[in-house]
């Protein structure tokens, strides 16, 4: 399994996200084939020194829906990443890959530090 760490210290928050993403698909090596989940892990260090550009944790607003009349719950970006952190990267990552039933296998290969 090959391992990489990648430190979130002055990254924006979608281009660390879209990075993590190649990697964990495989993007990045020559023996790239789309229907096999390569045998790599990432593990993500400082997370809570990502650096937001512009106004994007005020006006950045994430919608939850619960399935029912009326359940539509929004939340703006600056509650969530105060809230938890890691699920923000989480669900930025998990928005970057492809939907297919691959998707939750490869979410299995991130490691917070």
């Amino acid at each position: 399994m090959t391992t990489h760490t990648i430190d979130a210290t002055d990254q924006s928050l979608g281009r660390l996200a879209s990075r993590i993403a190649i990697i964990l698909r495989g993007k990045d090596k020559a023996s790239y084939t789309p229907n096999q989940i390569p045998d790599v892990e990432v593990i993500i260090s400082n997370i809570d020194k990502v650096k937001f550009t512009g106004t994007k944790l005020k006006t950045t607003v994430h919608h939850r829906y619960s399935g029912y009349p009326g359940g539509l719950y929004t939340r703006k970006l600056e509650e969530s990443w105060a809230r938890d952190p890691k699920q923000v990267v989480r669900d930025t990552i998990y928005g970057m890959l492809p939907e297919n039933r691959s998707r939750d296998k490869i979410m299995q290969h991130i490691k917070f530090q």
